[in-house]
């Protein structure tokens, strides 16, 4: 059965909730601490069939990946400005256009992947070296309003969660 993917900028409240069902009462960094081997499984399994849309307007595995990518970078960069400064602004972006515009589809599978394990290990290595109070640190996402670092790296996890499975059911579809 195929999952609803939420539009985070229409629906902002739903598409968080969404992604904190996902993560369930799970920790979020044992969960994130999985996904690169999950995406270098997906790779090795999409084969030819990486950069294949499943639908028009869908992502393939590949864009997928690329979007991960993306999110990681931007969390990396978010949850430093909330460790660093009080209530900094916390800028939304566009899923969609980064995919497209930074055309993921076209993309090194390798590449991205090394480069994602180098954001998340930075990305969990910070969360597990920081004090307890940090997590309670809060910025103002544009969408979404107050999220704390804790917030934060919840939502990093079901984010993983949702995408890994986009990612399975796009390459599911392109085999049919």
């Amino acid at each position: 059965m195929a999952q609803t993917i939420i539009d985070p900028m229409e629906a902002a409240e739903a598409y968080r909730r969404s992604l904190l069902d996902l993560l369930g009462q799970d920790d979020p960094a044992e969960v994130q601490s999985t996904t690169a081997v999950r995406l270098r499984d997906l790779v090795t399994r999409s084969g030819v069939d990486l950069r294949t849309r499943p639908e028009p307007g869908e992502w393939s595995v590949i864009e997928c990946i690329g979007h991960l990518v993306d999110s990681e970078l931007t969390t990396a960069a978010r949850v430093r400005w909330i460790i660093a400064e009080d209530q900094p602004d916390i800028v939304a972006y566009d899923q969609s256009l980064w995919v497209d515009r930074l055309r993921h589809g076209e993309d090194d599978p390798d590449d991205l992947i090394a480069l994602f394990e180098v954001l998340r290990t930075a990305n969990l290595r910070l969360w597990a070296a920081r004090p307890e109070g940090d997590r309670t640190r809060v910025g103002l996402h544009r969408e979404r309003g107050p999220e704390s670092y804790e917030m934060i790296v919840r939502l990093a996890a079901g984010h993983d969660r949702l995408h890994v499975g986009q990612a399975e059911r796009a390459l599911t579809a392109v085999r049919r």
